[in-house]
């Protein structure tokens, strides 16, 4: 008798445990395409509108390159650059440095998003202004197409108030399945 209770104790156990272990993987699942930013990004364009006059301009040239990535751990990373940014050959000089520092954006950290709007809590960036900040999105998706749009703020590079109006393309196979 004591052994069938014991048996009876240990399916009980099993199976509650194996219920625990499927919700938690069905809830992964369901944050995931709750998400719809998740994966990388590819940049594809970078436009700046200046505030008061509406001048737009390419932020980082005409074919600015860069990665947008949110992973479902709640970690994004921005690594931008100017399509004409400077390639050196060798170890660059002082002044090719400058160059290479201005044709350039990053940050890291961690994302909260809601619909339409995602933020960045910035815990890393290339030159430290906005260390500690939240920087405001926001976003609308249609297929693998990303808008972002920038709450006004001062331009890191050139530092113009205005709004950045951000274009990316879905990197094929980086949305988690």
């Amino acid at each position: 008798m004591r052994s069938l209770m014991k048996g009876r104790s240990m399916h009980k156990r099993i199976a509650v445990v194996s219920f625990i272990l499927v919700m938690l993987c069905l809830s992964t699942l369901a944050r995931a395409d709750a998400n719809p930013l998740l994966g990388t990004w590819r940049l594809k364009s970078f436009v700046r509108e200046v505030a008061g006059t509406g001048e737009r301009y390419n932020q980082l040239g005409d074919h600015p390159d860069g990665y947008l990535s949110y992973s479902s751990d709640g970690r994004m990373l921005v690594f931008f650059v100017s399509g004409d940014q400077p390639r050196p050959r060798n170890e660059p000089s002082d002044e090719e440095r400058i160059r290479l520092h201005k044709s350039m954006l990053a940050y890291g950290g961690t994302y909260s998003v809601s619909p339409g709007r995602v933020v960045h809590h910035i815990d890393i960036e290339w030159d430290g202004r906005r260390l500690g900040t939240d920087q405001v999105r926001f976003y609308a998706i249609d297929g693998d197409t990303l808008s972002i749009k920038t709450e006004p703020n001062k331009s890191p590079v050139d530092g113009r108030e205005g709004v950045g109006i951000l274009m990316f393309e879905r990197v094929k196979g980086s949305r988690p399945q």
